[in-house]
């Protein structure tokens, strides 16, 4: 775990330099980052809560990402439609007002996998800040009917540098975004594949925000929780029929997500404790060498 808290305070150091707001004044953030360190195993509530104060605080900046104007325009995606494309060039970013997307990866050999979901109130598309003339390293596809604010670099870049309400805003989504991974390393390398799908499966019905009365999957494929737990569909859908006959979970067309998945994952009350390996998993579990006899 201080390996961890090391790369968050990196995180913050390099995005100082970036925003260009006193690394002093940033402490703070690294108080968040060692607080969410400590609650990192159930860390399902975690981005719910950041991304919470995220919209709370971009609300406040209604006025520049609601609305179009120079160097920036609203664009409507229908599901499956591209923002982006992997490869192709990186000179804007996307404020996301409604909807929902994720980001994809294909491999040299043609093997595609889903790496990240972004909710409403998140930006995507920031490797075009990192460097002029950068490419995207992942596409970005709509999973429902999505509202963005196109942003082009030049833009974004003048505005954080000459608002810096804007510029603390931003930093924050980043270290939320940063955790958020760290986060999702930690539960694919020692989680079972059941625990993994019942964070993903809290996570998409934003569980624990207290806005959404009903916790409700977006329409989502078994390949695609499959590709983002690192496992098969079969075993998918093997433990998506257990969770519905305990009443964790029920779905007709849209998964509704139970307070009682919540209890269960909070209390590790799985059937499947951390095996080398789950059936048809291809994710390989981690072994504990024994010590060194003297």
């Amino acid at each position: 775990m201080p390996n961890i808290i090391r790369s968050m305070s990196d995180t913050v150091q390099s995005s100082s330099r970036l925003c260009q707001i006193p690394y002093k004044d940033l402490l703070d953030y690294v108080r968040i980052c060692t607080e969410f360190a400590r609650f990192s195993e159930y860390n399902f509530r975690v981005p719910s809560i950041f991304s919470v104060e995220v919209r709370s605080m971009t609300f406040d900046l209604a006025a520049f990402l609601a609305t179009a104007g120079v160097g920036r325009r609203i664009v409507h995606l229908k599901p499956k439609q591209v923002f982006f494309a992997q490869g192709s060039s990186a000179d804007s970013i996307f404020y996301l007002q409604t909807g929902r997307a994720k980001l994809t990866v294909v491999s040299h050999e043609g093997k595609e996998a889903t790496i990240a979901l972004i909710p409403a109130g998140e930006f995507v598309g920031d490797e075009s800040l990192a460097s002029l003339g950068a490419l995207h390293m992942a596409t970005a596809n709509a999973i429902t009917h999505c509202t963005a604010l196109e942003i082009a670099r030049e833009e974004m870049i003048r505005v954080m540098h000459e608002e810096h309400s804007f510029s603390e805003m931003y930093l924050k989504f980043l270290l939320v975004r940063s955790m958020r991974a760290q986060a999702d390393l930690v539960d694919q390398l020692f989680n079972s594949s059941e625990k993994r799908l019942a964070r993903i499966l809290l996570i998409l019905a934003e569980f624990g925000e207290p806005d959404k009365p009903e916790h409700l999957v977006p329409p989502i494929t078994q390949e695609t929780l499959a590709e983002m737990i690192g496992t098969t569909r079969s075993r998918v859908s093997f433990f998506m029929n257990r969770f519905r006959r305990l009443g964790l979970i029920e779905y007709n067309g849209r998964i509704r997500v139970h307070k009682s998945l919540f209890n269960v994952v909070l209390h590790d009350q799985f059937t499947e404790h951390n095996p080398e390996r789950p059936s048809g998993s291809a994710t390989p579990r981690i072994r504990s060498k024994p010590a060194a006899r003297s």
